[in-house]
């Protein structure tokens, strides 16, 4: 098992980084849409209010966050349809 799991290592941190790009990518839609322009405000941009720098970090991190779930959730349910193997906690219980 413990091999398993340093040869999991590898592939985690490839669909990490995936998930990473993907969640841009879909953030980057979705405040287009939103807010009809191109590009989410930056924390330091004096132009900027507060409630719009704030919102666009929360929605940001709502996306970041379901996106690496889903990526790394996904990963390891592949892993275990391919090999048996569990890559995280709880290995030992049966779904």
């Amino acid at each position: 098992m413990i091999i398993l799991k340093i040869l999991y290592k590898p592939f985690g941190i490839m669909v990490s980084v995936l998930s990473g790009l993907i969640a841009g990518a879909i953030f980057k839609r979705v405040w287009r849409f939103a807010a009809h322009e191109d590009e989410a405000p930056d924390a330091t941009d004096a132009r900027r209010g507060w409630s719009e720098v704030l919102i666009a970090a929360t929605v940001q991190g709502a996306i970041f966050a379901l996106v690496k779930a889903a990526t790394d959730r996904g990963a390891a349910t592949v892993t275990r349809k391919l090999t048996g193997f569990w890559p995280g906690k709880g290995a030992e219980v049966e779904d």
